[in-house]
């Protein structure tokens, strides 16, 4: 009996990965080293289309006012956060920095105490990006390109997971958000993505960034999957690349998942 192959393709979007666009566009965050692994990722579909069985992509989709973003954020001189800037619990408990709206300063006092409690990451404010309906909230062009034929060649649909919406908190994983909202069951766990993927053989994952978004969504899908079934994780290494600044996390995420069964491989070498 033939295996079953999924996909995971988690944020290839041009925000992430285009630093020249066709229109001079140049995406908001660019990972460095995001082009070349979106075209493998791209080249990796094509050529297997007829292996794989089921693709999933994650869009992360944010709006222009978010948590995560400098427009959230205040300080004493009235002055943004500037991007890559680390909030934590003490900068606004001692009012280093402050919401932007005061009514919304419990909420963001909640947020980065739960963060430090649940031992997420630290709020890291990021320039404003992915935002629905724009340029870089679109698939990089290799991956729309390699998504297309596979549909039309295997008559299958994309599965897209749409993550971010919610102002309130980041949506790194794919999974569940980081602080998930009670009132809004997006942020909640999927767990129909767990159980369509608990049906297949092997997991191929790429995407970016290394760092957070991949190592989110497969660390949070591992830990709701069951020992035994992370096995059937395979990271194409070279279709994924960390954000500048934290490739440690990208490094001990790799390490920590091989421990516990995941398998890496060059897309080349599948």
């Amino acid at each position: 009996m033939a295996k079953k192959i999924s996909l995971i393709g988690i944020d290839p979007q041009n925000d992430f990965a285009i630093a020249s666009g066709p229109g001079g566009e140049r995406g908001a965050l660019v990972v460095a080293g995001a082009e070349a692994d979106m075209n493998r990722l791209g080249q990796f579909i094509t050529k297997n289309k007829k292996r794989i069985d089921e693709i999933h992509i994650t869009l992360d989709s944010h709006q222009y006012v978010h948590i995560a973003h400098p427009s959230f954020w205040i300080n004493s001189k009235g002055e943004r956060p500037n991007p890559f800037t680390l909030i934590t619990e003490d900068d606004v408990k001692n009012g280093v920095w402050r919401a932007y709206n005061p009514q919304w300063q419990g909420i963001a006092l909640n947020y980065v105490e739960t963060l430090k409690k649940n031992a997420r990451y630290v709020l890291c404010i990021w320039p404003p990006h992915c935002l629905i309906g724009t340029w870089g909230h679109s698939l990089v062009p290799s991956i729309a390109k390699a998504l297309y034929e596979w549909e039309k060649d295997t008559f299958s649909k994309t599965d897209f997971k749409v993550k971010g919406s919610n102002l309130w908190t980041e949506h790194y994983s794919a999974l569940m958000a980081d602080v998930p909202d009670d009132t809004d069951p997006s942020t909640s766990i999927n767990t129909d993505l767990i159980t369509t993927l608990q049906e297949a053989d092997e997991i191929l994952i790429g995407g970016e960034a290394l760092s957070h978004c991949v190592a989110s969504t497969i660390t949070d899908i591992a830990n709701n999957f069951g020992e035994d079934n992370i096995k059937k994780f395979v990271l194409l290494e070279d279709c994924s690349s960390s954000v500048g600044g934290f490739e440690k996390m990208g490094v001990d995420f790799i390490k920590n998942l091989v421990k516990r069964g995941m398998n890496v491989c060059k897309s080349t070498d599948w």
